[in-house]
């Protein structure tokens, strides 16, 4: 069960522990796995009280540290900031898998993959597309962009069109686009 954080955070003092207890509570009695997608946002460090906010915000992380020692089942925690979890969170993990940035040859077998084999592609160079310097989700973001351009223009995925793709991706990320990444794709 994937955990929506816009439904379990509450701004009101003491709803997001019962949203919480209610989610524990039915994972428990359902023997569900729960997923607590960019977890850093609820299981943050606890902070020095300095006002009623800051106060309550801990009592969160401290009930959110209770229901976790205490769950019989499975939780998963991903994160893009690990240092931002409350360290006693870490004392209560088992087991910490860490997915690194991928390299060129990683890289490459992701966009080897990542069109589905009824999308129609022309002339793709896998290696030279390994050469981009992003993460896996980025690759998803570029192909599926580029998935788009495709269709509009009623032709087949092409470096061109990845080429655009990776133009919009880049913008998002505030990153340049170096020639290193696309030499020889044209």
């Amino acid at each position: 069960y994937r955990i929506d954080l816009s439904r379990v955070v509450s701004k009101y003092i003491g709803e997001t522990e019962k949203n919480l207890r209610r989610i524990f509570d039915a994972a428990e009695t359902g023997s569900a796995i729960l997923l607590f997608d960019e977890a850093d946002a609820l299981f943050g460090k606890r902070t020095q009280v300095k006002d009623s906010h800051d106060r309550h915000a801990n009592i969160e992380v401290s009930y959110l540290l209770q229901r976790m020692e205490a769950y019989q089942g499975l939780a998963i925690l991903t994160t893009n900031f690990q240092s931002a979890l409350d360290s006693a969170f870490s004392r209560r993990i088992r087991f910490v898998v860490e997915f690194p940035f991928p390299g060129p040859e990683i890289r490459t077998q992701i966009w080897q993959r990542i069109f589905p084999p009824q999308t129609p592609t022309l002339n793709l160079n896998y290696q030279k597309l390994g050469q981009l310097n992003v993460a896996g989700g980025n690759i998803r973001n570029i192909a599926l962009n580029a998935a788009f351009l495709a269709a509009a223009a009623d032709e087949a995925v092409n470096m061109e069109l990845i080429y655009e793709a990776t133009k919009r991706e880049y913008l998002k990320l505030k990153k340049m686009l170096t020639n290193e990444e696309i030499e020889g794709w044209f």
